[in-house]
């Protein structure tokens, strides 16, 4: 049983994540200073450096819960319509209940983007990367189970697919960002999945298809 006083670290970083991510929904990560953390979570600022080294450290955290908190909620999406052989229907959760999480936590894509766009290799960087290693993974072997049970157009390059399914995802995500609101982007997932779902299960014209 943990003690009292590594309960309480825990649960403070815990808070400290959370403010970051809800301060990250109204600002770029880069401009969040300690100062506004710990004031969002009611402790000093030299407080905040009893529970995590540095700022770096904050937002390594963060993607550590994200990475965590995203893949758990759509592996559960993904899981009832696997059960029954529904694998597209499987991948259409799995889009909705990435779309609700991005809803849910707008810092997020935020904090991702503005990474990625670092040339210099980071932990943090290292981190965003790894978490889009392993959502290609899932969304790659969700293709592989349609595949295997004849659910996708013959020769679909499973390749492309993931990497269309990545970006429809991230599209929708920048277009929303851009226009400053997230309201509508749930209804624009549902039609931008009708249009990649046909191009999953329809023929690909002789010309585009991969060569054996």
């Amino acid at each position: 049983m943990p003690s009292q006083t590594k309960q309480k670290t825990e649960d403070r970083q815990l808070a400290l994540v959370a403010a970051a991510l809800q301060l990250a929904a109204q600002k770029s990560p880069a401009q969040i200073t300690t100062g506004a953390l710990a004031a969002a979570v009611g402790i000093t600022q030299g407080a905040v450096f009893k529970h995590f080294e540095s700022k770096e450290a904050i937002w390594l955290a963060v993607m550590q819960w994200v990475h965590a908190e995203l893949m758990t909620q759509l592996q559960a999406a993904a899981q009832a319509p696997l059960d029954q052989g529904q694998t597209l229907a499987a991948m259409r959760a799995v889009f909705m209940a990435h779309v609700q999480f991005v809803q849910a936590q707008p810092g997020v894509p935020r904090l991702v983007f503005q990474e990625l766009q670092h040339p210099q290799p980071s932990p943090l960087k290292a981190s965003v990367q790894q978490l889009m290693v392993n959502y290609r993974q899932l969304v790659h072997g969700l293709l592989l189970q349609a595949q295997a049970r004849k659910q996708l157009a013959k020769n679909m390059d499973l390749n492309a697919a993931t990497v269309l399914f990545v970006g429809a995802i991230q599209g929708l995500v920048m277009q929303a960002l851009m226009a400053g609101h997230l309201s509508d982007i749930a209804e624009q997932a549902t039609t931008v999945y009708d249009i990649y779902e046909q191009g999953l299960v329809q023929p690909m014209p002789s010309s585009t298809r991969t060569k054996a």
